[in-house]
């Protein structure tokens, strides 16, 4: 397909990757030169310098000819500009990064009135996983993702403590014709290797046919269990924090914000309710301590700097809150996460970019996609002929290291797959993939 990008910054950048991966067609506009050079130097894309806004920009790049549109720049007016001309003009699907409140509650009024297909918010895509992983311990909405005859269950180590101090590849002996796909440790989601050894505090997540995963769901669950979480702390009032703070004091969590900006905190105290607004800065180990951080069950840091960020997740986990998260923007600082024990960290940038590559490829090869975490993906797809990964045995694959095949549903019959398994056409394939691995993956399952 034919794909116009408008904005060069990280969310455009990582989409224009990971679409080309999908084998698209992509031109990005903007108006930056250099920004655009240095992408065409990296991919193989087509450039345009110029404001989209204009409708000279948008005829020039022949945009009736384009199957999307995504406007991408950091404001919000621009993009629903772009996206309500660029369909006038004849693009058929078009998509507008919004981000800012008050547009999001008229979502439906701006994106009909507009004639905009769909509104994009990184921000509150990444407040939805935080709250969620707040709010609810599992990952998976009820412990369980299920497709067909296939499954696959996430749970603590700890609550099947045979395999804690167990390595991968003799997890087999004990979860028979089970397959372990993923392992969240000290808030990073990581790949399993098989001499990789299990620990108790881990989170594993493990696919197989769906009656005996729901078997070992009855022992190693606590069905529908909330966190008794009460106090949350979020340093950064920004979008994010908006987003969150509100969501946790709907749900009834006493939530604080702290916020440099006085004039920040004013709007803030002005549209949230039963949420306690603090100017001063998140960094200062007095103010924490004053405002009682030793007592809160979750900490979120949501600045604009991933340092400050990763610094604070830090000073917060030294005070021993159990649920610490930070948010991050560059794929570089997730590396880091594990080492500093935070309990999470999330990418907006990695979420909408996965969310619109499924949107994009479309339901043809997509059956079903679950979020995990906020920083991995269950995607269910149908294999054709000629994609990468059908008609050679997996071990020929040279799959990314971010990406497992987890399971096979081929006709009635459901596979764990090792590497002498080959996926025919037809296979409906279960790939549990790292959202920093999505580029890499597209390449494999393009059609």
């Amino acid at each position: 397909m034919d794909i116009a990008i408008v904005g060069a910054g990280k969310l455009g950048k990582k989409l224009a990757y990971t679409l080309l991966n999908g084998n698209h067609n992509v031109t990005v506009i903007d108006t930056n030169e250099k920004n655009l050079q240095k992408m065409a130097l990296q991919m193989d894309i087509m450039t345009l310098v110029g404001n989209a806004k204009e409708v000279s920009v948008l005829n020039e790049a022949n945009i009736s000819d384009y199957d999307y549109l995504i406007a991408t720049t950091g404001n919000d007016e621009m993009n629903m500009t772009v996206a309500s001309f660029a369909k006038k003009l004849g693009c058929r699907y078009v998509i507008a990064r919004v981000r800012d409140p008050e547009h999001m509650r008229q979502f439906d009024f701006i994106r009909d009135a507009m004639h905009i297909d769909h509104l994009i918010n990184p921000d509150m895509a990444a407040s939805n996983e935080i709250y969620k992983y707040l709010v609810e311990k599992y990952t998976l909405s009820n412990g369980v993702f299920s497709s067909g005859k296939v499954s696959i269950i996430e749970f603590k180590v700890k609550n099947y403590s045979i395999l804690a101090g167990r390595k991968i590849s003799e997890v087999g002996n004990i979860l028979d014709n089970m397959l372990v796909v993923g392992i969240s440790r000290k808030g990073k989601v990581i790949m399993p290797r098989g001499d990789d050894v299990l620990e108790l505090s881990d989170a594993i997540y493990v696919i197989g046919e769906r009656n005996p995963i729901i078997e070992l769901n009855s022992k190693v669950h606590e069905s529908g269990k909330y966190n008794d979480i009460t106090k949350v702390m979020i340093i950064g009032g920004g979008k994010t924090g908006f987003y969150l703070a509100k969501q946790l004091s709907e749900f009834g969590v006493a939530v604080k914000i702290i916020e440099r900006d006085m004039a920040r905190c004013h709007y803030l105290a002005e549209r949230l309710e039963n949420v306690m607004i603090l100017n001063g800065d998140g960094t200062d180990n007095q103010l924490l301590e004053e405002e009682n951080i030793h007592d809160m069950d979750g900490f979120v840091t949501a600045t604009g700097y991933d340092e400050d960020n990763l610094l604070l997740a830090l000073t917060a986990k030294e005070y021993g809150i159990p649920d610490v998260i930070a948010k991050v923007s560059r794929g570089i600082y997730t590396e880091l996460v594990s080492k500093l024990g935070v309990d999470m960290a999330i990418n907006p940038i990695d979420i909408v970019t996965s969310n619109l590559a499924k949107m994009i490829q479309g339901k043809r090869k997509i059956v079903s996609n679950q979020l995990i975490q906020g920083q991995a993906e269950i995607t269910e797809i149908i294999a054709s002929h000629n994609m990468k990964i059908a008609n050679k045995p997996i071990r020929e694959l040279d799959l990314p290291d971010g990406v497992i095949i987890g399971a096979i549903h081929r006709g009635t019959d459901v596979m764990i797959p090792d590497g002498s398994t080959v996926i025919k056409e037809g296979d409906r394939v279960l790939i549990f993939s790292l959202l920093s691995a999505l580029p890499e993956m597209a390449a494999y399952t393009r059609n």
